[in-house]
C-alpha cells in the first residue's frame, strides 16, 4: 500500500528540518576504505561507534588489506576486538569474510548487495552502510536502533521489524536521501530523541511528530 500524501508531506517536511538542523550528518564510523567500513561496521554490532574507532586504527594498520585480515590468527584478531564484544564471533566473521573477498572479489569489497549479503558477518543493514558510504550506492536505508525507534515515534511506521521498516521508509523518502536520512535520525537520536527520555519540549520537529511511545 502507497503511504497517503499526508504522510509524504510530513516526512517530507521532518527531512528538510533534520537536514537544516545536522547539516554536517555523516557515517560515524572512521575509514579510508571499502574495506575498512566493512570491518568497522562488522564490528559495530552490539558495540557503540566511539568503541569501534579506538579499536580500529591498529587493526587497520595490522591488516591493511583483506589477504591479511584473512591470515591473522584467531587468537591475535581476537585480542585486538576484545573491547568490542562477542570478539569470538566477530574474530570468524572478519577471517571468513576476509578469506571469501581474497577468493571471490581478488580482495576488494563487491559492490551489490547479493555479493556483500554472501559474506560472513554482512547483513543487509551492514551491506547498505557499506554501499551508501563506501561507493555512494542507494540501495536501501540503514535500520538501526535509532532509525528504528524514531521512525515509529513520528509515525513513520508502526513496525519494528528493520526490514519492514526499511521497507515503510524507502516508500516515504527519495532515494538520493537513502543514505543520509539513517545518518540524520542517528544525530536526532542522539542529541534529542533519547531512548529512555527524550527532550520533547525542545524538539526541533515536535509539531509534526505524533511521539508515539514516548
Amino acid at each position: 500500500m502507497s503511504p497517503s500524501p499526508v504522510l509524504r508531506n510530513r516526512t517530507t517536511r521532518i527531512l528538510g528540518i533534520l537536514k537544516r538542523t545536522y547539516p554536517d550528518a555523516h557515517c560515524a564510523l572512521h575509514f579510508s576504505t571499502p574495506l575498512e567500513l566493512l570491518i568497522a561496521t562488522i564490528l559495530s554490532a552490539q558495540c557503540t561507534d566511539e568503541r569501534v574507532n579506538q579499536v580500529t586504527p591498529a587493526l587497520f594498520a595490522r591488516c591493511p588489506d583483506a589477504a591479511a585480515l584473512a591470515s591473522i590468527s584467531q587468537a591475535e584478531l581476537e585480542k585486538m576486538i576484545h573491547s568490542t564484544g562477542f570478539y569470538r564471533a566477530k574474530a570468524r566473521s572478519l577471517r571468513s569474510c576476509a578469506a571469501s573477498l581474497v577468493a571471490d572479489h581478488q580482495g576488494d569489497v563487491p559492490r551489490t548487495m547479493e555479493a556483500l549479503h554472501r559474506l560472513a558477518g554482512v547483513g543487509r543493514k551492514t551491506a547498505n552502510v557499506v554501499l551508501g558510504n563506501a561507493f555512494h550506492l542507494a540501495e536501501g536505508i540503514v535500520v538501526d536502533t535509532h532509525v528504528g525507534r524514531l521512525s515509529r515515534r513520528m509515525g513513520l511506521t508502526r513496525h519494528h521489524d528493520p526490514v519492514k521498516v526499511e521497507s515503510a521508509l524507502v516508500r516515504l523518502i527519495p532515494k538520493k536521501d537513502w543514505t543520509l536520512v539513517s545518518h540524520l535520525l542517528i544525530s536526532h537520536g542522539r542529541k534529542r530523541c533519547n531512548a529512555r527520555k527524550p527532550d520533547c519540549a525542545n524538539c526541533e520537529i515536535k509539531a509534526l511528530c505524533p511521539k508515539r511511545g514516548v
